[in-house]
């Protein structure tokens, strides 16, 4: 937590409050195998006290490119690697407090490989149709803003 002192142009101070955060933030990854499927992961969310679909993600570690995050989670998360990445969007978690960023990477031409991962239990790997991807905002259990924009993002990439 950090103390942020600013003076605006009308003279008004104000003291905020931001997280600040350690790296470069996370990845969020959209897996597309043969552009037909796109995998997502079910998993315990402790804030939400239940289990949630999303894209798979996770924290860029030092050294990492966010690419090289990417692939590392797909392969700890859903048993795939990828040999094509493309940076999609960075986006902003909170900004009204936190300067902690997603970036959105779109992972194509998959191959298999599983890495092990730190997750407490197994992580369940949902495949789902690219063609099907409006039904995916009915499900009660896709709820994360993150992963909504990331689905926005991967229909305009791919005009679906």
């Amino acid at each position: 937590m950090e103390q942020v002192g600013l003076r605006f142009d009308n003279g008004n101070e104000v003291e905020y409050e931001r997280l600040r955060s350690p790296g470069q933030g996370a990845v969020l990854v959209i897996p597309v195998l043969d552009n037909e499927t796109v995998f997502l992961i079910r998993e315990y969310v402790a804030g939400m006290e239940r289990y949630e679909t999303s894209f798979p993600k996770g924290v860029i570690d030092p050294g990492e490119t966010p690419e090289r995050a990417a692939d590392r989670e797909i392969m700890e998360e859903i048993g795939y690697g990828a040999n094509e990445f493309k940076l999609l969007r960075v986006l902003s978690v909170a900004p009204g407090y936190s300067d902690y960023r997603t970036h959105v990477v779109l992972a194509t031409d998959l191959y298999r490989r599983k890495l092990p991962g730190d997750e407490p239990e197994e992580i369940e790997v949902v495949p789902w149709p690219l063609k099907d991807l409006d039904q995916l905002l009915q499900r009660a259990d896709f709820v994360e803003a993150r992963s909504i924009a990331a689905l926005y993002l991967l229909q305009k990439e791919r005009r679906i």
